[in-house]
């Protein structure tokens, strides 16, 4: 990574670490996600709602970790909020990918997000990373107003 990315990387991280976007709870008719990082301690609850047309209408989250989770977390909140279901599922693949493979043209659709393709190089903070997308992905996959729990360690 070059000085002026990695100054860029830093700001963005940094930025949605301290001031995350779309931090706090939904009530009612969302779906919520508890996702954990025993390794390093990093916890979200995230909380989803779907529109009728399969819309992410909102997206929020709460809990605790390090700078990656959170921005990660924060970042992802702003990109899927108003996506079409199956566009945010690509997106949470196209992420997948980025943090875990050499990928030498990142989709445009991640915007800032693309930032993050460095964290593949440190194998314990991919697992801080993509913990918020693994929450949205079984988000997708629950009933309106259902609960469930995912965690890293069942990851290789």
């Amino acid at each position: 990574m070059d000085s002026e990315l990695e100054e860029l990387y830093q700001q963005v991280i940094l930025d949605h670490s301290k001031r995350p976007r779309n931090f706090g709870e939904l009530g009612e008719g969302a779906v919520h996600v508890h996702g954990d990082n025993p390794s390093c301690g990093d916890e979200i609850h995230l909380h989803v709602l779907f529109g009728p047309e399969g819309l992410v209408e909102d997206v929020k989250f709460t809990g605790q970790g390090c700078a990656i989770s959170q921005a990660s977390a924060s970042m992802m909140t702003t990109k899927l909020k108003g996506k079409p279901r199956e566009e945010a599922v690509a997106m949470a693949r196209a992420f997948h990918d980025l943090v875990t493979m050499e990928v030498s043209d990142p989709p445009r659709m991640l915007g800032d997000l693309r930032l993050l393709n460095g964290v593949r190089k440190f194998p314990q903070r991919v697992k801080c990373a993509t913990l918020a997308w693994r929450a949205f992905e079984q988000a997708v996959q629950q009933s309106p107003g259902g609960e469930v729990a995912v965690s890293t360690e069942d990851l290789a």
